[in-house]
């Protein structure tokens, strides 16, 4: 694709980085293909290239960025499918994180739309805060009818019954079951904790029960991805300074062999610290070093082997790799081995590649395209025929988990279960076998 940008233009480096995507780009076509929003809506302004063409416009233009812009750049999931197709390569993920901030800094939202998503920034990446305004969805949910479309979508997702916080969440160390074969710091991540605060009970005992020290570090909390996907940028590198910061001192004090992460979400932006930090001088160091330690639940079991499993079912699982973890991180194998290693049947998802429509905030502040998306993506799971559906991502787990009546669980909980742990809620003894 040809650019025209001054010089002055690309004295900004991230313009300058995104002048080189946009130069990748070959017009081709084939993102069309594989484009969540595209395959609803049938607008090429809401398909990858289409946001190409519009990202460059605003970039090269310069000044405030045009509704239009905003609205098609809303409209994007950062699913990242995208990307897998690609054939030259285009990093579409930086291109897009680009177009949002310039977005969020230059474009004056509606009052409504700027509230909601004030509130969204604000709330969720702070469990306290979180927690307090699901019980206050509780007690607003019969009022629904009377609400607006974006804040009855917000009730719909609100879990009815909320557990209580898990001890697991404060600073401390796990140590280790028998010889100790890796010590490596847990993200507990922000949402999570609240939502479901036993996924990272599982992964605790799944780790230790395989030889692993875990650290929760203090300081550490959300790692920037809410704020970041909605162009807050400052807001999204203050999380990750802090993570940078807590993990950096435990390195340094008592060696770590991983990050580990169980969201993938949280882990695709975990990677991109070294590129979030590429120019300051002060964090691009410890930035990039936290990024190479960076690891899905998944990956490090994959490569310590896990231990053979004391509960063997050999249910049929309905594996759902989220886009987080098929795109953005490219992890398709270890998933799949684990939980065939565990003794599950593992099933695929027809049209896997496509997003269920959770993707962070997006099914709140996109609730019909999300509705329209998470209803293919149920109809795909259930035309497996399995008892189970397992995703490593809380954003996926809770989407799909509101369309079908099938128990939606994290992979690490099966593969706790396997190994000595306790049996994920809503599996029942004896449910269907391969």
């Amino acid at each position: 694709m040809q650019t025209h940008f001054s010089l002055a233009q690309l004295a900004d480096a991230d313009t300058a980085e995104s002048e080189k995507i946009l130069r990748a780009c070959v017009h081709c076509g084939f993102c069309l293909a594989t484009c969540p929003t595209y395959q609803v809506l049938g607008d090429e302004l809401d398909s990858p290239r289409g946001r190409i063409y519009q990202i460059k416009s605003m970039l090269e233009t310069g000044g405030p960025a045009p509704a239009s812009v905003a609205k098609h750049l809303d409209r994007c999931l950062s699913c990242l499918a995208c990307m897998t197709t690609c054939p030259s390569g285009v990093h579409y993920m930086h291109l897009v994180d680009h177009g949002r901030a310039v977005v969020e800094e230059t474009y004056r939202r509606p009052l409504r739309d700027r509230a909601l998503r004030a509130l969204l920034a604000t709330i969720l990446p702070r469990p306290r805060l979180f927690r307090l305004a699901l019980i206050g969805a509780g007690l607003a949910r019969p009022a629904a009818p009377l609400l607006s479309r974006r804040l009855r979508a917000m009730l719909a997702l609100a879990p009815r019954r909320l557990a209580p916080p898990s001890p697991v969440d404060r600073p401390q160390v796990f140590a280790a079951q028998g010889p100790r074969r890796r010590r490596v710091a847990l993200l507990s991540g922000c949402a999570q904790t609240v939502l479901d605060p036993g996924l990272n009970e599982a992964t605790i005992r799944l780790l230790t029960r395989h030889g692993v020290e875990v650290v929760v570090a203090r300081g550490a909390g959300c790692c920037g991805s809410l704020t970041h996907h909605m162009g807050r940028e400052d807001a999204a590198r203050a999380s990750a300074r802090a993570n940078i910061e807590a993990w950096s001192r435990e390195a340094e004090s008592g060696g770590l062999d991983a990050i580990v992460i169980n969201t993938s979400g949280c882990g695709t932006t975990v990677k991109d610290y070294g590129h979030m930090f590429r120019t300051d001088p002060t964090w691009a160091g410890r930035a990039a070093k936290v990024s190479a330690l960076a690891r899905d639940v998944t990956e490090l079991m994959d490569e310590i082997g896990l231990n053979p499993p004391s509960t063997a079912t050999g249910q049929a699982v309905a594996y759902h790799s989220a886009c987080s973890m098929q795109h953005g991180q490219r992890i398709a194998a270890p998933p799949r081995r684990l939980l065939a290693a565990a003794g599950f049947a593992v099933r695929e998802v027809p049209d896997g590649h496509l997003c269920c429509g959770s993707a962070g905030t997006y099914n709140l502040l996109q609730p019909d395209i999300a509705d329209e998306l998470r209803a293919r993506k149920v109809r795909a799971v259930e035309s497996t025929g399995a008892a189970i559906v397992a995703a490593g991502n809380i954003g996926c787990i809770t989407q799909i988990g509101l369309g079908t009546d099938l128990p939606v669980v994290h992979t690490v909980e099966l593969l706790d279960w396997a190994t000595g742990g306790p049996r994920p809620a809503g599996i029942k003894d004896g449910a269907e076998a391969a």
